[in-house]
């Protein structure tokens, strides 16, 4: 992975970690209304992880944003 990947998926999830904040999600609360594992999300926020649209799709929809509120 190049660096300009690295960063894009930091900065989703920075966005990500900040728009779960603001619903005041712990990551275990939103791990469980999305049905996906909290080390899961804890990857996405820390940007180890690259969801799939259909992933990105239901975070969006739980935190009650569009996929566009995170790029």
């Amino acid at each position: 992975m190049n660096d300009f990947d690295k960063n894009t998926l930091n900065l989703l999830g920075t966005k990500l970690r900040t728009h779960r904040l603001q619903k005041n999600f712990s990551q275990e609360r939103f791990a469980e209304l999305t049905k996906l594992d909290r080390t899961y999300i804890s990857g996405l926020e820390r940007g180890k992880r690259n969801p799939s649209y259909l992933i990105i799709k239901r975070l969006c929809e739980i935190l009650e944003i569009t996929p566009n509120d995170l790029f």
